[in-house]
Order: structure tokens, then C-alpha cells, then sequence
């Protein structure tokens, strides 16, 4: 089970560090091209903020681990990931876009996965 939660775990850190990264690093209307025009009900700074939460979380699911350091700190990333795909689904059912809520239902339910098999199955405390 400790090898199935480190590839849900990687492949999680990737997706997020990826969205986080393009989040951060473009601006809004490179964005609405390549995520769709929902970032217009948003200020750059939120997006931005979001990205930063995405980056953090996926560094959170790997980092403290790795280096054995403070290693609740993954499930709790994984928790706050959760938390924020809730909210992208809260984000794209309102606007009636049923393909990315699934997505964002897939990576809530991964992320949910890491935070019970780090806090039970397998546990880092």
C-alpha cells in the first residue's frame, strides 16, 4: 500500500505543480486561453493565489516525507488539495461544465486517498 500511496502521491505533486506553475507564472489571458474563460470571474491575484495553493500542496505531498522531516504535513496537503478541488467543482457546476468537475472529482478523490492511507493505512505519525 506505501508504494501505491507514493505514485498517487507523485503523480498528484506533477498534476498540481504543473496547474500551480502555469497559474503563477502566465498571465490572465494567457490563462483563459488555455483554462477557459471562468479566470474571468476572477482578479489575477486570486488566480494567482490559487496557484500558489496548488504549488504548495504539491510540494507538501512529497517533500516532508522524502526528507523525513514533519511528515503529517503530506496528509495535510492532500486535505487542503481536497479542499481546493471542492471548491473548483463548486466553480465549473455553477458554469454547467460537467467534464471538469469530473476531473476535479478524480483529483479530490486521489488527494483524499493519500490524506486516509498517510493518516490510517499507512501512517506518517
Amino acid at each position: 500500500m506505501n508504494v501505491a500511496l507514493w505514485i498517487v502521491q507523485v503523480l498528484l505533486a506533477l498534476m498540481f505543480l504543473m496547474a500551480g506553475a502555469t497559474k503563477l507564472s502566465k498571465p490572465k489571458n494567457e490563462l483563459r486561453e488555455k483554462l477557459g474563460d471562468w479566470v474571468d470571474n476572477y482578479s489575477s491575484s486570486t488566480l494567482k493565489l490559487i496557484g500558489l495553493l496548488e504549488l504548495l500542496g504539491a510540494v507538501g505531498l512529497i517533500l516532508p516525507m522524502s526528507i523525513n522531516f514533519f511528515s503529517v504535513l503530506t496528509p495535510i496537503a492532500a486535505i487542503g488539495l481536497a479542499m481546493t478541488m471542492l471548491g473548483a467543482m463548486k466553480v465549473h457546476a455553477d458554469r454547467k461544465e460537467q467534464n471538469k468537475v469530473k476531473m476535479n472529482l478524480v483529483l479530490m478523490v486521489l488527494a483524499l486517498f493519500v490524506a486516509v492511507g498517510r493518516f490510517i493505512i499507512v501512517p506518517v505519525i
